[in-house]
């Protein structure tokens, strides 16, 4: 039996972020805490560090860069 596919806001996947970065706290407590698994967490992490080191906005949704073209169409 599948699980369904959980879906974060990005504000949800920021706040996560920014507890881990400002409240000293593991990423796997802070993943307890939202009752998320630890490896969403250092995922989200590493997504955003890799979107802010491109100038790119991190977690813009649904695979589409925010800056593809498709999106301009």
């Amino acid at each position: 039996m599948s699980v369904p596919e959980q879906k974060f806001t990005a504000e949800f996947k920021h706040e996560a972020v920014r507890l881990v970065r400002t409240n000293g706290k593991s990423c796997a407590q802070i993943a307890r805490d939202l009752g998320v698994p630890p490896h969403y967490v250092v995922r989200w992490m590493q997504q955003q560090d890799n979107q802010t080191a491109a100038g790119r906005p991190a977690f813009t949704g649904r695979g589409i860069s925010a800056l593809s073209p498709r999106r301009l169409d």
